[in-house]
Protein backbone atom coordinates (compact mmCIF):
# COMPACT_ATOMS: atom_id res chain seq x y z
CA UNK A 1 0.00 0.00 0.00
CA UNK A 2 1.31 3.41 -1.00
CA UNK A 3 2.59 5.56 2.22
CA UNK A 4 -0.20 8.37 2.87
CA UNK A 5 -0.18 10.84 5.81
CA UNK A 6 -3.16 9.25 8.16
CA UNK A 7 -6.69 11.41 7.55
CA UNK A 8 -7.47 12.53 11.20
CA UNK A 9 -10.46 10.29 12.40
CA UNK A 10 -13.24 12.94 12.93
CA UNK A 11 -12.64 13.88 9.61
CA UNK A 12 -15.46 12.97 7.71
CA UNK A 13 -14.91 13.98 4.08
CA UNK A 14 -11.59 12.01 4.15
CA UNK A 15 -13.03 9.02 6.01
CA UNK A 16 -15.82 8.95 3.14
CA UNK A 17 -13.32 8.92 0.43
CA UNK A 18 -11.60 6.10 1.99
CA UNK A 19 -14.81 4.12 2.18
CA UNK A 20 -15.15 4.65 -1.50
CA UNK A 21 -12.40 2.58 -2.14
CA UNK A 22 -14.48 -0.24 -1.04
CA UNK A 23 -16.44 -1.11 -4.31
CA UNK A 24 -20.38 -2.06 -3.13
CA UNK A 25 -23.40 -2.96 -4.89
CA UNK A 26 -25.99 -0.56 -5.49
CA UNK A 27 -29.57 -1.30 -4.07
CA UNK A 28 -32.82 0.03 -3.61
CA UNK A 29 -35.12 -0.51 -0.81
CA UNK A 30 -38.68 -0.03 -1.34
CA UNK A 31 -41.52 -0.45 1.57
CA UNK A 32 -45.26 1.11 2.02
CA UNK A 33 -46.31 3.55 4.68
CA UNK A 34 -49.15 3.04 6.84
CA UNK A 35 -51.16 4.43 4.45
CA UNK A 36 -50.21 2.65 1.78
CA UNK A 37 -48.38 4.91 0.14
CA UNK A 38 -44.89 3.52 -1.86
CA UNK A 39 -41.10 4.28 -0.49
CA UNK A 40 -38.03 3.60 -1.66
CA UNK A 41 -34.06 4.68 -1.23
CA UNK A 42 -31.10 4.00 -2.89
CA UNK A 43 -28.05 2.16 -0.72
CA UNK A 44 -25.33 0.63 -0.77
CA UNK A 45 -24.97 -0.18 2.90
CA UNK A 46 -26.74 -3.88 2.15
CA UNK A 47 -25.01 -6.63 3.56
CA UNK A 48 -25.62 -10.58 4.51
CA UNK A 49 -25.90 -11.59 7.96
CA UNK A 50 -26.87 -14.96 8.43
CA UNK A 51 -27.74 -18.13 6.02
CA UNK A 52 -29.38 -20.09 8.34
CA UNK A 53 -31.69 -18.53 9.09
CA UNK A 54 -31.32 -15.99 6.06
CA UNK A 55 -30.92 -12.49 7.23
CA UNK A 56 -29.95 -9.45 5.72
CA UNK A 57 -28.90 -6.26 7.05
CA UNK A 58 -28.60 -2.57 5.56
CA UNK A 59 -28.33 1.27 7.10
CA UNK A 60 -30.27 4.49 7.46
CA UNK A 61 -29.40 7.77 8.26
CA UNK A 62 -31.19 9.04 11.04
CA UNK A 63 -31.41 12.54 9.09
CA UNK A 64 -33.27 10.57 6.10
CA UNK A 65 -36.87 11.72 6.12
CA UNK A 66 -37.87 7.83 5.13
CA UNK A 67 -36.27 6.74 8.67
CA UNK A 68 -40.04 6.85 10.17
CA UNK A 69 -41.82 5.23 7.57
CA UNK A 70 -38.76 1.91 8.05
CA UNK A 71 -38.90 2.36 11.76
CA UNK A 72 -42.45 1.78 11.78
CA UNK A 73 -43.19 -0.69 8.45
CA UNK A 74 -42.84 -4.56 9.36
CA UNK A 75 -41.98 -5.44 5.75
CA UNK A 76 -39.33 -4.17 2.91
CA UNK A 77 -37.88 -5.41 0.01
CA UNK A 78 -33.66 -4.99 -1.09
CA UNK A 79 -33.26 -4.75 -5.22
CA UNK A 80 -29.98 -5.34 -6.07
CA UNK A 81 -29.28 -3.48 -9.09
CA UNK A 82 -28.40 -4.83 -12.55
CA UNK A 83 -25.48 -2.85 -14.71
CA UNK A 84 -27.74 -1.04 -16.69
CA UNK A 85 -30.29 -0.04 -13.61
CA UNK A 86 -28.16 3.33 -13.05
CA UNK A 87 -30.24 5.57 -13.71
CA UNK A 88 -32.84 4.00 -11.04
CA UNK A 89 -30.40 4.32 -8.39
CA UNK A 90 -30.45 7.98 -9.44
CA UNK A 91 -34.15 8.42 -9.05
CA UNK A 92 -34.35 6.86 -6.07
CA UNK A 93 -31.68 8.67 -4.40
CA UNK A 94 -33.65 12.14 -5.02
CA UNK A 95 -36.30 12.88 -2.44
CA UNK A 96 -39.38 15.23 -3.34
CA UNK A 97 -40.32 13.52 -6.47
CA UNK A 98 -42.26 10.33 -7.36
CA UNK A 99 -39.90 8.25 -7.56
CA UNK A 100 -42.39 5.38 -9.06
CA UNK A 101 -43.82 7.28 -11.85
CA UNK A 102 -43.24 5.24 -14.79
CA UNK A 103 -41.86 1.90 -13.81
CA UNK A 104 -43.10 -1.61 -13.96
CA UNK A 105 -43.89 -2.32 -9.89
CA UNK A 106 -45.57 -5.72 -8.93
CA UNK A 107 -47.19 -5.79 -5.02
CA UNK A 108 -45.42 -8.88 -3.13
CA UNK A 109 -47.63 -11.77 -2.71
CA UNK A 110 -47.24 -11.62 0.92
CA UNK A 111 -47.16 -7.83 1.71
CA UNK A 112 -47.92 -5.88 -0.78
CA UNK A 113 -44.31 -4.26 -0.77
CA UNK A 114 -43.51 -2.56 -4.15
CA UNK A 115 -41.28 -4.87 -6.04
CA UNK A 116 -39.21 -3.34 -9.27
CA UNK A 117 -38.34 -5.13 -11.89
CA UNK A 118 -35.01 -6.56 -14.31
CA UNK A 119 -33.00 -6.52 -11.22
CA UNK A 120 -29.69 -8.43 -10.79
CA UNK A 121 -31.44 -10.40 -7.18
CA UNK A 122 -34.23 -9.52 -5.28
CA UNK A 123 -34.97 -10.14 -1.41
CA UNK A 124 -38.19 -9.64 0.12
CA UNK A 125 -37.38 -9.97 4.43
CA UNK A 126 -39.28 -8.71 7.35
CA UNK A 127 -37.47 -6.44 10.00
CA UNK A 128 -35.96 -8.34 12.66
CA UNK A 129 -33.96 -6.00 14.95
CA UNK A 130 -32.94 -2.52 14.76
CA UNK A 131 -29.69 -1.39 16.50
CA UNK A 132 -28.33 1.83 16.83
CA UNK A 133 -25.06 2.87 14.83
CA UNK A 134 -23.69 6.57 15.31
CA UNK A 135 -25.45 9.19 12.94
CA UNK A 136 -27.43 5.76 11.01
CA UNK A 137 -30.07 3.29 12.23
CA UNK A 138 -29.14 -0.47 11.42
CA UNK A 139 -31.54 -2.71 10.42
CA UNK A 140 -31.73 -6.42 10.00
CA UNK A 141 -34.45 -8.27 8.29
CA UNK A 142 -34.94 -12.20 7.76
CA UNK A 143 -35.71 -12.95 3.90
CA UNK A 144 -38.85 -14.59 3.70
CA UNK A 145 -38.80 -14.89 -0.50
CA UNK A 146 -35.99 -13.82 -2.77
CA UNK A 147 -35.35 -13.80 -6.42
CA UNK A 148 -32.09 -13.99 -8.56
CA UNK A 149 -31.20 -13.36 -11.96
CA UNK A 150 -28.39 -13.94 -14.54
CA UNK A 151 -27.94 -9.96 -14.85
CA UNK A 152 -24.31 -8.25 -13.70
CA UNK A 153 -24.75 -6.00 -10.77
CA UNK A 154 -24.61 -2.20 -10.69
CA UNK A 155 -21.14 -1.52 -9.05
CA UNK A 156 -20.44 1.71 -7.01
CA UNK A 157 -16.79 2.59 -6.11
CA UNK A 158 -14.99 6.11 -5.78
CA UNK A 159 -18.09 7.91 -6.22
CA UNK A 160 -18.96 6.63 -9.50
CA UNK A 161 -20.70 3.71 -10.69
CA UNK A 162 -19.20 1.01 -12.21
CA UNK A 163 -19.71 -2.47 -13.84
CA UNK A 164 -18.47 -6.02 -12.67
CA UNK A 165 -16.79 -8.42 -14.72
CA UNK A 166 -15.40 -11.78 -13.39
CA UNK A 167 -11.48 -13.03 -13.54
CA UNK A 168 -11.82 -15.47 -16.45
CA UNK A 169 -9.41 -18.30 -15.37
CA UNK A 170 -9.55 -20.09 -18.55
CA UNK A 171 -7.95 -18.03 -20.45
CA UNK A 172 -4.51 -18.86 -21.68
CA UNK A 173 -1.67 -17.01 -20.07
CA UNK A 174 -0.69 -14.42 -22.59
CA UNK A 175 2.26 -15.60 -25.12
CA UNK A 176 5.23 -13.49 -25.63
CA UNK A 177 7.28 -13.55 -29.08
CA UNK A 178 10.31 -15.88 -29.90
CA UNK A 179 12.67 -12.60 -30.90
CA UNK A 180 12.86 -10.30 -27.70
CA UNK A 181 11.02 -7.28 -28.22
CA UNK A 182 8.29 -8.84 -30.71
CA UNK A 183 4.83 -9.16 -31.02
CA UNK A 184 2.81 -10.51 -27.88
CA UNK A 185 -0.82 -11.73 -28.31
CA UNK A 186 -1.87 -9.34 -25.38
CA UNK A 187 -0.91 -6.34 -27.52
CA UNK A 188 -4.56 -4.33 -28.04
CA UNK A 189 -3.54 -3.48 -31.78
CA UNK A 190 -3.45 -7.36 -32.00
CA UNK A 191 -6.48 -7.94 -30.16
CA UNK A 192 -8.70 -5.16 -31.53
CA UNK A 193 -7.56 -6.46 -34.96
CA UNK A 194 -8.51 -10.50 -34.43
CA UNK A 195 -11.60 -9.74 -33.38
CA UNK A 196 -12.48 -7.31 -35.33
CA UNK A 197 -11.54 -10.13 -38.37
CA UNK A 198 -13.42 -12.91 -36.26
CA UNK A 199 -16.78 -10.39 -35.96
CA UNK A 200 -17.31 -9.81 -39.26
CA UNK A 201 -16.46 -13.40 -40.44
CA UNK A 202 -19.94 -14.57 -41.32
CA UNK A 203 -20.99 -11.68 -42.49
CA UNK A 204 -18.37 -11.41 -45.24
CA UNK A 205 -19.53 -14.33 -46.78
CA UNK A 206 -23.22 -12.90 -47.26
CA UNK A 207 -21.49 -9.85 -48.47
CA UNK A 208 -19.68 -11.74 -51.22
CA UNK A 209 -22.68 -13.40 -52.20
CA UNK A 210 -24.60 -10.14 -53.00
CA UNK A 211 -22.23 -9.46 -55.49
CA UNK A 212 -20.09 -6.88 -52.92
CA UNK A 213 -16.39 -5.98 -51.89
CA UNK A 214 -15.36 -5.19 -48.27
CA UNK A 215 -14.99 -1.39 -49.30
CA UNK A 216 -18.46 -1.63 -51.00
CA UNK A 217 -20.09 -2.66 -48.19
CA UNK A 218 -18.28 0.12 -45.80
CA UNK A 219 -19.48 2.81 -48.12
CA UNK A 220 -23.13 1.06 -48.24
CA UNK A 221 -23.12 1.16 -44.63
CA UNK A 222 -22.71 4.42 -43.98
CA UNK A 223 -24.76 5.57 -46.66
CA UNK A 224 -27.56 3.92 -44.14
CA UNK A 225 -26.68 6.56 -41.67
CA UNK A 226 -27.14 9.72 -43.42
CA UNK A 227 -28.95 10.43 -46.58
CA UNK A 228 -27.65 12.71 -49.52
CA UNK A 229 -24.00 13.19 -48.96
CA UNK A 230 -20.97 13.99 -50.95
CA UNK A 231 -18.20 11.52 -51.94
CA UNK A 232 -15.38 13.72 -50.07
CA UNK A 233 -17.80 13.59 -46.83
CA UNK A 234 -17.66 10.09 -47.14
CA UNK A 235 -13.64 10.18 -47.57
CA UNK A 236 -13.18 11.87 -44.73
CA UNK A 237 -15.70 9.96 -42.64
CA UNK A 238 -14.52 6.52 -43.88
CA UNK A 239 -10.46 7.64 -44.01
CA UNK A 240 -9.70 5.30 -40.83
CA UNK A 241 -11.14 1.90 -42.60
CA UNK A 242 -10.76 3.06 -46.29
CA UNK A 243 -7.21 3.75 -47.91
CA UNK A 244 -8.95 5.13 -50.95
CA UNK A 245 -11.22 7.60 -52.34
CA UNK A 246 -14.77 6.51 -51.97
CA UNK A 247 -15.68 7.93 -55.73
CA UNK A 248 -14.68 4.91 -57.81
CA UNK A 249 -16.96 2.71 -55.14
CA UNK A 250 -19.51 5.05 -55.54
CA UNK A 251 -19.54 4.56 -59.68
CA UNK A 252 -19.32 0.78 -59.33
CA UNK A 253 -22.41 1.07 -56.31
CA UNK A 254 -24.25 3.68 -58.93
CA UNK A 255 -23.91 1.06 -61.87
CA UNK A 256 -25.05 -2.26 -59.61
CA UNK A 257 -28.41 -0.55 -58.36
CA UNK A 258 -27.39 0.34 -54.81
CA UNK A 259 -26.62 3.81 -54.92
CA UNK A 260 -28.49 7.00 -56.57
CA UNK A 261 -27.76 10.58 -56.86
CA UNK A 262 -30.19 13.00 -54.62
CA UNK A 263 -28.83 15.85 -56.56
CA UNK A 264 -25.89 18.23 -56.34
CA UNK A 265 -27.69 21.61 -55.29
CA UNK A 266 -24.67 23.40 -57.35
CA UNK A 267 -21.91 21.48 -56.25
CA UNK A 268 -20.58 18.24 -55.80
CA UNK A 269 -23.31 15.06 -56.50
CA UNK A 270 -24.57 13.82 -53.29
CA UNK A 271 -25.06 10.04 -53.09
CA UNK A 272 -27.93 8.03 -51.39
CA UNK A 273 -29.02 4.07 -51.35
CA UNK A 274 -31.74 3.93 -53.95
CA UNK A 275 -34.86 2.26 -52.67
CA UNK A 276 -33.61 -1.77 -53.86
CA UNK A 277 -30.39 -0.56 -52.30
CA UNK A 278 -32.01 0.52 -48.77
CA UNK A 279 -34.01 -2.76 -48.96
CA UNK A 280 -31.01 -5.10 -49.65
CA UNK A 281 -28.59 -3.41 -46.86
CA UNK A 282 -31.48 -3.58 -43.96
CA UNK A 283 -31.53 -6.82 -44.96
CA UNK A 284 -27.63 -7.23 -44.22
CA UNK A 285 -27.20 -5.17 -41.34
CA UNK A 286 -29.80 -7.38 -39.62
CA UNK A 287 -27.62 -10.57 -40.60
CA UNK A 288 -24.75 -8.29 -38.86
CA UNK A 289 -26.52 -7.59 -35.66
CA UNK A 290 -27.55 -11.15 -35.54
CA UNK A 291 -24.70 -12.45 -35.67
CA UNK A 292 -23.69 -9.67 -33.11
CA UNK A 293 -25.92 -11.25 -30.59
CA UNK A 294 -25.03 -14.71 -31.27
CA UNK A 295 -21.07 -13.81 -30.63
CA UNK A 296 -21.70 -11.93 -27.58
CA UNK A 297 -24.05 -14.72 -25.67
CA UNK A 298 -21.21 -17.13 -26.07
CA UNK A 299 -19.61 -14.33 -23.53
CA UNK A 300 -20.42 -14.63 -19.44
CA UNK A 301 -23.28 -12.53 -18.05
CA UNK A 302 -22.67 -8.83 -19.49
CA UNK A 303 -19.53 -8.89 -20.76
CA UNK A 304 -20.74 -7.96 -24.01
CA UNK A 305 -22.23 -4.77 -22.92
CA UNK A 306 -18.95 -4.37 -21.44
CA UNK A 307 -16.65 -4.67 -24.21
CA UNK A 308 -18.79 -2.46 -26.28
CA UNK A 309 -18.90 0.12 -23.65
CA UNK A 310 -15.07 -0.34 -22.85
CA UNK A 311 -14.71 0.30 -26.59
CA UNK A 312 -16.59 3.58 -26.98
CA UNK A 313 -14.61 4.86 -24.23
CA UNK A 314 -11.48 3.87 -25.57
CA UNK A 315 -12.68 5.22 -28.90
CA UNK A 316 -13.50 9.02 -27.57
CA UNK A 317 -10.53 9.24 -25.20
CA UNK A 318 -8.14 8.59 -28.60
CA UNK A 319 -9.96 10.65 -31.04
CA UNK A 320 -7.21 12.31 -33.10
CA UNK A 321 -10.21 14.58 -34.37
CA UNK A 322 -11.59 12.00 -37.23
CA UNK A 323 -14.38 13.41 -38.90
CA UNK A 324 -18.10 11.48 -37.48
CA UNK A 325 -20.39 9.75 -40.02
CA UNK A 326 -23.32 10.82 -37.60
CA UNK A 327 -25.14 13.76 -38.03
CA UNK A 328 -25.42 16.41 -35.09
Amino acid sequence: MDAVLPARSHDPKAFRAALGSFATGVTVITARTSDGRPVGLTANSFNSVSLDPPMVLWSLAKSSRSLPVFMDTEHWAVHVLAAEQHALSDVFARAGEDKFAGLDVVPAASSGVPLLQGCSARFECRTSFRYEGGDHVIIVGEVIAFERSARSPLVFHAGRYARATEHDRSLPQARSARVAGGLNDDMLGYLLGRAHYQSHAGLRELVRAQGLSEAQWIVIAALTVQDGITAASLDAALSYVLAASCEPLLYTLLAQGWVAIAGSAGGPPLYRLSDSGRTRSVRLLAAAKSRESDLLARMDGDDGLLLKALLRKFITSTNPGLADLWPA
